[in-house]
């Protein structure tokens, strides 16, 4: 039996990064003055120069793990992982989140559901500090067949100095992993194709802890990292990453060097689906955080600004910057 990967459940983000690259490349005017762009897309968030400060924009969704909230009949966290996959994004170039803006597509009008969404937003909002301005609800049966769930999140970096987008990045810096919450929200729609050939149901226990449904677990929120900003704002910090989509090719985001890390006893949820999807190890690292949701990158010399970390976070070092330009993990080359 040939192994699982993420494309066999129609989604290849070769494909997906080839789509960006054909939108960017048409996207060719830019304003002058005031609200003038200074980061080129591709990064986590978009900068935009407003004299005194830094605004900072990004926008994403939740993706398939919608369809399991469907599933359970559970929609009180989904909320939560909005926020947080986009709050995330703001904080992995160093801004702090202030505002956002939400967008909810249905396929019909059911208000007990909206109700326990909102529910999940406000809750969102609440541990990542920021205020639900607004936002959209598109009613759209001939297009969406459940309901879509996405939003915007804008923050702001006091000086130009202060933004972290992996310059500052230098061969030996030393990289820290911080611990996701689970799967958070990516690589559903594998996991979700695999849970239905395995003969699985949402409401069946874990294998792996009769305490818990899969369902719970799968929908276990996505950890907001608001208390990077602290450190962000206390530490000389050269590089930061948010573990998503993509997983840990997304380190290709931040810095021209390669990465080698090394690490192990990732959560069970991961050694379950690496299982029972037989999916190789370069895949899952392709495709899923891992148990790391979020990475800090600093000076090997700073060992005690690195000690402190690792004290504030529960992170653990992971590896180190190197001069060649692969993202190698237990010395897998993914890219």
């Amino acid at each position: 039996m040939s192994t699982r990967t993420y494309s066999d459940s129609g989604v290849d983000i070769k494909k997906e990064n080839n789509i960006i690259k054909n939108i960017s490349k048409e996207l060719i005017f830019r304003r002058n003055g005031f609200g003038k762009c200074i980061q080129n897309i591709g990064h986590y968030a978009g900068l935009i120069d407003c004299n005194y400060f830094i605004l900072a924009i990004t926008t994403d969704g939740v993706g398939s793990k919608l369809l399991i909230s469907k599933e359970v009949n559970k929609y009180d966290t989904i909320g939560i992982d909005c926020i947080a996959m986009n709050v995330n994004d703001l904080i992995a170039i160093g801004a702090e989140p202030i505002a956002f803006v939400d967008y909810l597509a249905i396929e019909n009008y059911e208000s007990i559901i909206e109700n326990e969404i909102g529910k999940g937003l406000n809750k969102g909002a609440e541990i990542a500090n920021i205020t639900i301005v607004g936002g959209e609800t598109a009613t759209l049966p001939d297009i969406i067949n459940s309901f879509d769930l996405s939003g915007t999140c804008i923050g702001y970096i006091k000086n130009k100095e202060d933004i972290i987008d992996g310059k500052k990045i230098k061969i030996d810096d030393i990289i820290i992993g911080i611990p996701s919450s689970g799967i958070h929200s990516n690589g559903y729609s594998l996991i979700r194709k695999i849970i239905k050939e395995n003969n699985y149901n949402y409401n069946d226990l874990l294998p792996y802890n009769k305490n818990k449904t899969i369902g719970e677990e799968l929908l276990t929120p996505t950890r907001i990292y608001i208390d990077i900003l602290k450190i962000i704002k206390n530490y000389d910090i050269h590089g930061l990453a948010h573990i998503t989509g993509g997983g840990f090719l997304k380190l290709k985001r931040i810095t021209k060097y390669g990465f080698d890390i090394k690490f192990n006893n990732y959560p069970e949820v991961f050694h379950w689906i690496e299982k029972i999807g037989n999916i190789d190890k370069k895949e899952m690292y392709k495709t899923f955080n891992m148990g790391i949701g979020f990475i800090i990158i600093l000076s090997y010399k700073d060992k005690e600004t690195i000690q402190k970390i690792l004290r504030e976070t529960n992170g653990k070092i992971i590896g180190k910057i190197i001069k060649d330009t692969h993202i190698k993990i237990n010395g897998i080359i993914l890219d």
